[in-house]
């Protein structure tokens, strides 16, 4: 299973009344270093023709970041696509080393010309199980 990072510091804009970064900008996030992982691993052809919907997201908030921190995000998949979908797992460290946020997110596969439904081919999902 291949596994991607990207790093993300908090801006003023995702901080809420708490003072620390809104659950609706972890689940922004979490589409950055899914699509982020796409685009960096799928082959060209595969990114004009295809694209990612998520279908479910489940959170856990273990901890909270303020604005300037930066977490280390880490995703994989660790399991071949079913049908259309496979399961994506997400994580958030702070640089405390402490986990912030873990994620698992099911992604369905569309055709991007015609919006429709496909299934997730060997092809297609190699480059995220390798």
């Amino acid at each position: 299973m291949s596994r991607f990072t990207i790093s993300i510091t908090a801006s003023p804009d995702d901080i809420d009344e708490l003072g620390h970064v809104n659950n609706a900008v972890w689940v922004q996030w979490i589409q950055r270093i899914a699509t982020t992982h796409w685009e960096a691993v799928a082959p060209p052809e595969h990114v004009a023709a295809y694209v990612w919907v998520v279908t479910r997201h489940e959170i856990d908030y273990r901890g909270n970041v303020v604005e300037g921190e930066t977490v280390t995000g880490e995703t994989w998949v660790p399991e071949g696509p079913k049908g259309a979908r496979f399961d994506r797992h997400v994580r958030f460290t702070g640089s405390d080393g402490r986990v912030k946020v873990e994620a698992v997110t099911t992604w369905a596969l569309l055709d991007r010309a015609t919006g429709r439904l496909l299934r997730v081919r060997p092809e297609i999902a190699a480059p995220f199980l390798n």
